[in-house]
């Protein structure tokens, strides 16, 4: 059986997730997680210095694009400081947050 963990596609988007770079970042994820090679995509943010709400609302356009597709669709290594977004719009409880991730052996 294949380690689910290994087949997700992990990108590292950094500094501010804003209006000024929010559909770069839409386009980049969407191109991840429609790909055939991954089952799904983990977004490391422990580089995300500020989130706006069109950063946010980036995030959830790919968020139903991994659930239509049957993908997983994670965020990692989420700041407090972004965190408290999440939290504050109740977007907590909609999206996967993954604090340790390791790769184990087959």
């Amino acid at each position: 059986m294949e380690n689910l963990q290994s087949a997700l596609t992990v990108v590292q988007p950094s500094g501010a997730l804003t209006a000024a770079n929010a559909y770069s970042l839409e386009t980049q994820l969407s191109e991840h997680i429609s790909s055939d090679s991954s089952s799904g995509l983990m977004v490391d943010m422990s580089r995300v210095e500020s989130l706006d709400s069109a950063g946010l609302v980036s995030l959830i356009s790919v968020l139903r694009m991994a659930r239509n597709l049957s993908k997983r669709f994670c965020l990692y290594s989420v700041p407090p400081s972004i965190r408290i977004v999440f939290e504050l719009t109740q977007l907590d409880q909609v999206f996967e947050f993954v604090e340790e991730f390791s790769v184990k052996a087959a």
